[in-house]
């Protein structure tokens, strides 16, 4: 649904430079996910860590004419044909804009919020509604003051249905998004922890979340849960409550029973006087809730209650992933098949092309017929072809009696199969070699087999890093910033284990301000994977300097004596003003240059010019613990006066920087220019020892079950004894793959299908044996060694140690897999 710049300029109330017509299809934000700029229109948002504006000359010279801008650009002469809108504020710009779109549709818009829950309803809704409407929804979780007005732009004139979720972290962002969503059916999925750091309490964060739900015709929620009861009651709506109960025989939905077996549930429930009934096949209580929320909509929007039934039979799990995985012959897989709608598709294909590290890989796309979608099949495969082209897509597999019909359109090496059945037998995947593979299927095509056969299984151990927890956890430090306040992160030790590249590619898009690792190669591999952030070495070696200055990596110096080499080798070289970073030792008395070595380091610094101060900084030895709050106090005021000494002798503005992760929560009258975010990212607050959004999880799989009698042994040198009968497991993963030899003989346990099961015996290098007596297993199981439900800090609790060592223990050897949710 195409709009006028003129139109557009209207809408959000703008002062126009530019008379170019144009018609703009497409509302970008990010830069990097430029696809089709002549009807592309940029909003060039400013955030605490960036500014649109500086994109803009880019942008043009790839083609994009139209910008809603707060500040026009210095020269205009360098734009001869753009439009320029410009707006006090771009968000509020964008915001008004889809507001005023989504007006434009009188059809029923459902609006998610909750803590927990929101993208897991949001799809079971479109497979149990999907069938009878063409559905408008939001792509993956674009819940976001940004993300929801790109949702909500995406419905055209064949939307009969808008799904949309709306999540917020603060107090009055919901006021924004209310208008943009305007839904008619609200539902409340629940009210947790997540973000509440920024909400004085549970309650006023449920009081913010309901105004979404203002002006609704009806309200979803739990109506056991008496906080949000409360809330609701408190929030004086007129809409209709469909609040369902286990409890409350009187609410119109009322859950009569709830049957858990080892494939599903079975749930009984009266709505206005019928009696019915429905299986899901899921146990745990969370799809069980999520079901609900999804029953309740549908009856409103009177589903029959047994059409209800056969498709919450077949409810499909919401693997909200975008998994990155190491595939055969040198290929990489890209496995997104969880739907296969338009938005998914440009989301994935972006994910793709944004991939540094395998450039020079011919990038392959398989892809399904894509269902109901609501277009005629000519106008949607002409876009998703223009699409693929646009990413430089090489090589397209399409799968499909439509995709197939449609190929014509596709100008790149392709190859066509009606199902996917004649594709893995047509031999074509065993052909593909250094190649990116992005493997996009509807659920009917059983895509699964397709990743099933191009998965390099080389073992049955793997560590999942959750990209989106990372984030999360980035952005609550964040918080604690002030604006102007920049960030080094810490990727040093394989990113603690996580894997380099992968972390130091996110950190990047999220824009951090400095990644930090421990030696030079570490680095130059950071440089060679394609990462263009700057980077500080905090321990150079002498032996290093070259490959520092051939890939622009920044060094700490700590001596005068490493200082002489450094710019011995940089004058040799004829580098000149090459970036150092100052360490000054205020305590630790580990490196660093004593604060009475200040005067004659910045007399050393004067009398030459082939390096130049970046930043100061300094390590704090304890700011993680109270005990130490008065010699960290003392660490501050050292420091200060030293960096305060050491800037007064430049003109140019040194950075500079104390705070580790402990130190950016408890002391935030420290934050001087920079801070440094270490364990915190990877989800572990040292003061608390607490976990705040996990990113790792170790799994394996159970090999073997025996059934062994009591008094014998297991293991090496006869260590297990049993004291009863017993079932013990062997399971692939050993002291050679990062687990603690001391966790064995009943020192520790991991979770065997969410139950305790402890090592027995001793620990081998490459497998170990648990007792899973009494647990309902088999072989093939999957065994998670640490994760949500089992921390990383509770390993360290049981080894005397700390969460840094179990996270950087886990070998190379361990398959890391990626994934967004």
């Amino acid at each position: 649904m195409s709009s006028t710049i003129e139109e557009i300029g209207s809408i959000i109330g703008a002062q126009r430079s530019g008379n170019t017509p144009a018609a703009i299809d497409w509302i970008l934000t990010d830069s990097r996910s430029l696809c089709f700029p002549e009807e592309t229109l940029f909003f060039a948002l400013k955030t605490k860590r960036n500014d649109g504006h500086k994109y803009i000359p880019d942008l043009y010279t790839r083609g994009v004419r139209n910008f809603v801008v707060s500040d026009l650009p210095e020269n205009l002469a360098d734009y001869p044909d753009a439009n320029f809108l410009q707006v006090a504020q771009p968000l509020k710009a964008l915001q008004r804009l889809a507001a005023k779109h989504r007006e434009q549709f009188q059809v029923p818009v459902i609006g998610i919020t909750g803590s927990n829950g929101k993208t897991v309803v949001k799809e079971w809704l479109y497979q149990l509604l999907g069938p009878d409407r063409v559905v408008t929804r939001s792509p993956r979780s674009y819940n976001s003051q940004i993300g929801v007005p790109l949702s909500v732009w995406m419905m055209n004139e064949q939307t009969e249905l808008g799904i949309f979720e709306a999540g917020i972290s603060e107090m009055g962002e919901m006021e924004a998004l209310k208008p943009i969503i305007q839904p008619t059916i609200g539902i409340l999925t629940n009210i947790g922890g997540a973000h509440q750091e920024n909400f004085a309490s549970t309650q006023d964060k449920c009081m913010e979340k309901l105004q979404l739900f203002k002006d609704c015709d009806v309200i979803i929620y739990n109506g056991d849960n008496e906080q949000i009861s409360s809330c609701v009651s408190k929030s004086l709506f007129t809409a209709r409550e469909i609040a369902w109960s286990m409890k409350d025989t009187e609410r119109p939905l009322f859950i009569e029973h709830i049957q858990k077996d080892e494939t599903g549930t079975t749930i009984k429930y009266r709505y206005l006087g019928f009696f019915k009934e429905y299986r899901i096949p899921f146990i745990d209580d969370a799809s069980i809730e999520n079901s609900l929320h999804c029953l309740a909509v549908a009856l409103y929007l009177m589903v029959p209650p047994e059409t209800i039934a056969e498709r919450m039979l077949h409810l499909e799990p919401v693997a909200m992933r975008l998994e990155v995985k190491e595939g055969k012959n040198g290929c990489v897989l890209i496995n997104d098949s969880y739907n296969s709608d338009f938005a998914s598709l440009d989301i994935a294909l972006d994910f793709m092309a944004r991939r540094t590290e395998d450039k020079g890989r011919k990038r392959t796309l398989i892809l399904s017929d894509i269902l109901e979608s609501g277009q005629t099949g000519s106008l949607l495969y002409r876009q998703v072809a223009d699409l693929v082209h646009s990413r430089g897509v090489d090589k397209i597999i399409g799968v499909g009696p439509e995709i197939s019909a449609a190929s014509s359109r596709f100008e790149l090496e392709k190859h066509f199969f009606r199902t996917t059945a004649e594709l893995i037998d047509s031999g074509i995947l065993n052909g593909l070699r250094n190649e990116v593979v992005l493997i996009k299927g509807a659920r009917a095509f059983y895509f699964d087999a397709i990743t099933d056969l191009l998965e390099l299984k080389v073992h049955e151990t793997i560590l999942e890093i959750n990209l989106n927890a990372l984030v999360d956890n980035l952005n609550y430090y964040r918080n604690r910033l002030k604006p102007e306040t920049k960030m080094v992160c810490m990727v040093k030790a394989s990113a603690y284990g996580a894997g380099s590249f992968e972390i130091a590619k996110t950190l990047e898009d999220q824009r951090v301000d400095y990644l930090a690792v421990a030696v030079a190669d570490e680095g130059a591999d950071l440089r060679k994977a394609g990462i263009n952030s700057s980077i500080i070495i905090m321990n150079p070696e002498v032996t290093a300097f070259r490959t520092m200055f051939d890939y622009k990596l920044e060094p700490e110096v700590y001596s005068f004596h490493l200082l002489d080499e450094l710019i011995k080798a940089a004058e040799h070289e004829g580098v000149s003003n090459f970036p150092i970073h100052i360490k000054i030792d205020t305590g630790m008395h580990r490196l660093g240059f004593l604060p009475e070595e200040i005067p004659h380091l910045i007399d050393c610094l004067h009398r030459q010019s082939a390096v130049i101060p970046r930043s100061v900084f300094s390590h704090l030895v304890g700011s993680d613990a109270e005990r130490f709050d008065s010699f960290t106090r003392k660490q501050i005021e050292t420091f200060e006066q030293a960096s305060t000494a050491l800037q007064e002798g430049f003109k140019h503005k040194i950075l500079r920087h104390i705070c580790n992760t402990a130190g950016i929560e408890r002391y935030p009258g420290a934050q001087f220019d920079m801070v440094r975010l270490g364990i915190g990212l990877y989800g572990i607050d040292p003061f608390t020892n607490k976990v705040l959004h996990n990113i790792s999880t170790l799994k394996t799989t159970i090999l073997q079950i025996h059934d062994v009698p009591a008094d014998e042994t297991v293991g090496y040198s006869r260590k297990g004894t049993l004291q009863r009968d017993s079932r013990i497991a062997a399971i692939p993963i050993g002291y050679a793959d990062g687990l603690n030899r001391h966790l064995g003989n009943g020192h520790g346990y991991c979770l065997v299908n969410g139950q305790k099961a402890p090592y027995v015996g001793n620990i081998c290098m490459d497998v170990c044996m648990i007792d899973v007596t009494g647990i309902d297993c088999k072989e093939g199981d999957k065994v998670i060694i640490f994760g949500d439900a089992l921390p990383v800090t509770t390993l360290a609790e049981w080894l005397d140690t700390i969460p840094y060592e179990i996270l950087t223990s886990v070998s190379n050897r361990v398959k890391r897999v990626y994934y967004q949710d």
